[in-house]
């Protein structure tokens, strides 16, 4: 591993020490020629090296998501309806940047410097790759993009061309993500792209764009949701990826681990101690000033009763405080937050869910190993960005949405996640015969689901929601489901139902105490005053509302794309067109 960090690490000196910071329009290379380079496979690998960082998201943009599920402080531009046409690109992340796919392109343009033509084709596959990735990405945020699979000059008439269409950019990602998964290696290596990595994508992406066909009443969608359900199968049938499963808590110990576990992770970010190569997870979530997290009571509300019944379906369970709540749950909730009985890694001290953390009081845990690590800049974990679990979902959902999901689809599939925590298994027939009011109603469900799949779908996608918190991908499902409206629902926390002193972890001492007026004296380690350090929707009692002051609108004929930053409209002589209504 060191050696691979240190050869990775090398490479990003030395592209970093040749590249100018350029765009589409300006020579990438100030150092370095196509004569003389790219004529073997560790140049090849050197120069490619670059990609990891330019295309792959980092832990914060993983961890850090925000959307219905997980409320911080301040929202993002998107959730909060904040978005206005920006002048000029960002220079960093998946907004209408172009650097990195100049730098993909060169590598594709001079490859053939190679003689071995395995390796020529192993680096075209992995530049594929990212391509694809990035078009993916780019896709997702704008719709129609212009394609360019060639490097351009700064005379080239192509830099103002028109945006290509949605067909032409999704099947390009296609067509490049096959070439990759039939030249990229099969050996497994959780910090290198290899065709399983490839398979991965394809399956999110083909799941991506069916389902958003599917609910944005485009065309084509079934092609789609088809290919899904078959490169899904493939790469569950051939890949020989299966769920961790070791220890009384896998589903923690997964993502609360310094080394991405292979069995089930297909690729990782890595970060290590010994090298300095860090992310701020620990402190994110342990911390009253990085955005204080916390998973929405509606979301909370998801997570199914051991038994497998429906904690919506309890009387009285939007009434229930948080000890209540939280017994006979989904163990997953008590893997992703702080409920009773809590104790973090390397101690055996019960510790309560600290409101000065958690804007909603659900205090999450999710990739926190020990405390020690809590400090700014000093996690570890390495951070999933594909795993086996995707893959079993993102299969039951694109046949479910086909119709054509069966007993024994969900058998190897959901009820594999299911099995993992204990659960009991989803039954199709059940499901169907029996939706959630809760999840397929107006306020806080998806209601445009229909047809005699309903309730399986509904079961999958709260599956998904318990399976892949925290894992950078519930913005992205909230487009393609078109269920932006629920950015608009009040964002609400743990109940309360009086003031005074809670016993958050029902250990026997005070953890929190909610007052008016003049501050009590108790023994809490916490005390937060009503109506200035806490809002109650019922003024004394009541949900934690957080960012009630705040307005948010999503526009449904607008706001499932990004808008294109004028500058960039302006310098293509107007041939690019905004995205409606912007």
């Amino acid at each position: 591993m060191k050696k691979y960090l240190i050869q990775y690490i090398a490479g990003i000196l030395f592209i970093l020490g040749t590249l100018s910071a350029c765009d589409l329009d300006k020579m990438p290379l100030a150092a370095l020629s196509p004569d003389t380079y790219f004529s073997n496979e560790q140049e090849l690998k050197l120069y490619s090296n670059k990609f990891y960082l330019d295309v792959l998201p980092g832990a914060s943009d993983v961890y850090g998501e925000n959307a219905d599920d997980i409320v911080i402080t301040p929202l993002s531009l998107e959730v909060s309806g904040q978005r206005t046409v920006p002048a000029a690109a960002p220079t960093t992340g998946f907004g209408w940047r172009w650097a990195p796919l100049r730098r993909i392109n060169y590598l594709l343009e001079n490859s053939h410097q190679t003689a071995d033509v395995r390796v020529r084709n192993q680096y075209d596959g992995l530049a594929r790759f990212f391509r694809a990735y990035f078009y993916f990405e780019k896709m997702v945020r704008y719709g129609e993009l212009p394609w360019f699979n060639r490097v351009l000059g700064s005379q080239d008439t192509e830099l103002f061309k028109p945006r290509d269409s949605r067909d032409l950019i999704a099947d390009s990602i296609l067509r490049d993500l096959d070439f990759a998964i039939a030249h990229l290696p099969t050996t497994k290596d959780v910090y290198r792209v290899n065709k399983w990595t490839a398979m991965a994508l394809k399956s999110r992406m083909a799941l991506f764009e069916g389902t958003f066909r599917h609910y944005h009443q485009l065309p084509n969608a079934n092609k789609y949701l088809q290919i899904c359900a078959e490169v899904s199968q493939e790469l569950i049938n051939d890949g020989g990826y299966s769920l961790y499963k070791t220890g009384t808590q896998p589903y923690r110990d997964l993502f609360a681990n310094s080394k991405a576990i292979g069995q089930e992770v297909i690729l990782a970010r890595d970060y290590d101690e010994s090298l300095a190569l860090f992310h701020d997870v620990q402190n994110f979530e342990n911390s009253s000033t990085r955005g204080r997290p916390g998973i929405a009571k509606s979301v909370v509300n998801y997570y199914l009763m051991t038994s497998g019944a429906r904690f919506t379906d309890m009387a009285n369970y939007d009434r229930m405080e948080f000890v209540e709540e939280t017994k006979n749950r989904d163990p997953r909730l008590a893997q992703t937050i702080r409920t009773p009985g809590y104790t973090r890694i390397g101690s055996t001290a019960l510790v309560a869910p600290n409101l000065t953390f958690s804007v909603t009081g659900y205090h999450l845990t999710k990739y926190s190993m020990q405390q020690t690590y809590d400090a700014s800049g000093k996690s570890f974990s390495d951070i999933p960005l594909f795993r086996i679990a995707e893959v079993y979902l993102n299969l039951a959902e694109a046949k479910a949405v086909l119709e054509t999901l069966t007993q024994e689809d969900l058998n190897k599939t959901i009820n594999l996640l299911r099995n993992r925590v204990g659960m009991p298994s989803l039954n199709l027939a059940q499901a169907n015969a029996n939706p959630d009011p809760y999840l397929g109603q107006g306020e806080y469900g998806f209601p445009n689901v229909v047809g005699a799949f309903k309730g399986v779908v509904l079961e999958i996608r709260r599956e998904r929601t318990v399976e892949m918190m925290l894992e950078g991908l519930r913005y992205n499902d909230m487009m393609r489901w078109k269920s932006g409206k629920l950015f608009e629902k009040p964002f609400l926390g743990m109940y309360f139902g009086r003031l005074g002193n809670f016993d958050l972890d029902n250990n026997g001492t005070i953890d929190v105490c909610l007052y008016e007026g003049t501050k009590p004296s108790s023994t809490a380690s916490v005390f937060l005053e009503v109506g200035k350090d806490i809002i109650l929707s019922e003024g004394n009692k009541g949900y934690i509302v957080v960012h009630g002051n705040l307005t948010r609108v999503f526009r449904e004929d607008r706001d499932y794309l990004y808008p294109i930053p004028t500058e960039e409209i302006n310098l293509s002589n107007k041939t690019l067109i905004q995205n409606p209504n912007w």
